[in-house]
């Protein structure tokens, strides 16, 4: 079966990050793909230092998933103007293990959501969309970027606009998966 992997980079299991995935998660499945909200959040991941791998911090298992997946797509919270470090260890991890085994990201659908109470959020997407471009994936567009606005817990769903842009997007995601696939 076809199928998205939605990372969340939150520390927080229960934060704006997995909540937004979720409905992003609904919307790929309502098209006709599986779709599975993964996170990151209380994993002590450790950096990708020289392509070493085998680390004991349970990430391989998600590495795994996202090796039989068609599409890929991470959600962070923006911290200082930036995605959060531990999201961006988690994709560099991936990218030197699709790098060892085949490049299984190549030509894998899907992008960056960014999600902030302010500000950093274009940044923060342009930072994570030069990971899936030099890991030559495919991003589809939406009506706007893929930003969501929002502090305290659950607030983020409250914002119609980013809300409608990442499903929108998640849509377009399921859309070519189904045509590729």
């Amino acid at each position: 079966m076809k199928k998205v992997i939605l990372l969340s980079g939150s520390p927080n299991k229960e934060g704006n990050s997995v909540q937004i995935l979720r409905e992003c998660a609904k919307v790929i499945e309502e098209n006709g793909v599986e779709a599975e909200v993964v996170s990151i959040a209380g994993m002590n991941l450790k950096d990708c230092m020289n392509g070493q791998d085998g680390y004991d911090d349970g990430f391989d298992k998600i590495i795994e998933k996202i090796k039989e997946a068609q599409g890929l797509i991470v959600a962070t919270p923006v911290y200082w103007g930036t995605a959060r470090a531990e999201t961006m260890t988690a994709l560099q991890r991936i990218a030197m293990a699709s790098k060892k085994q085949g490049n299984f990201l190549s030509r894998m659908v899907g992008g960056p959501i960014a999600v902030a109470r302010r500000g950093g959020l274009t940044s923060t997407i342009e930072e994570i969309l030069m990971y899936y471009m030099i890991n030559d994936m495919i991003v589809p567009g939406s009506t706007y970027w893929n930003i969501v606005f929002g502090h305290d817990q659950g607030e983020a769903l409250k914002d119609e606009e980013g809300m409608r842009t990442v499903k929108r997007f998640s849509e377009n995601v399921a859309y070519l998966i189904n045509k590729m696939y």
